[in-house]
């Protein structure tokens, strides 16, 4: 299995809220550091880090889908490997269902099984104008 398909069995697994299939994507160490796009910043350790699935899969929380708006680039080296892009979030949250835009980059280390999991994620949005200037970009 590739590390693409890696996150797409990893996608699935969240839609289904599969607390096991969604753990089983992680690297079992307490140095497994994922960055959130929700209310808080990080979250460092498996622990934690299975703690937080299965608090997910048992919210109002649903996903519906989770589609590549940009990408997915990857990057495959011998026992490391990155996935990242743009993705589209559609939820569900009491009834009501909307979409949400994130970017999302992940880390994969081969395992002893020759399976690829993840060692790092990050999930995040861009702030509107963090710096109080606009986009330093010129058009």
């Amino acid at each position: 299995m590739t590390p693409l398909h890696t996150i797409d069995n990893f996608y699935l697994a969240i839609i289904a809220k599969d607390v096991a299939g969604i753990c089983r994507t992680y690297v079992e160490s307490e140095e497994t550091y994922v960055v959130l796009e929700g209310p808080r910043y990080t979250t460092l350790g498996y622990t934690k880090i299975a703690k937080g699935w299965a608090d997910f899969c048992s919210s109002a929380l649903l996903l519906k889908k989770i589609d590549w708006l940009e990408g997915p680039f990857e990057e495959t080296s011998t026992d490391m490997a990155w996935v990242g892009g743009q993705i589209m979030l559609t939820v569900e949250v009491n009834a009501r269902q909307f979409s949400v835009q994130f970017r999302a980059t992940f880390v994969l280390r081969k395992n002893q099984e020759n399976h690829w999991q993840i060692k790092h994620e990050h999930v995040s949005a861009p702030l509107v104008d963090p710096y109080g200037i606009g986009d330093w970009l010129k058009k």
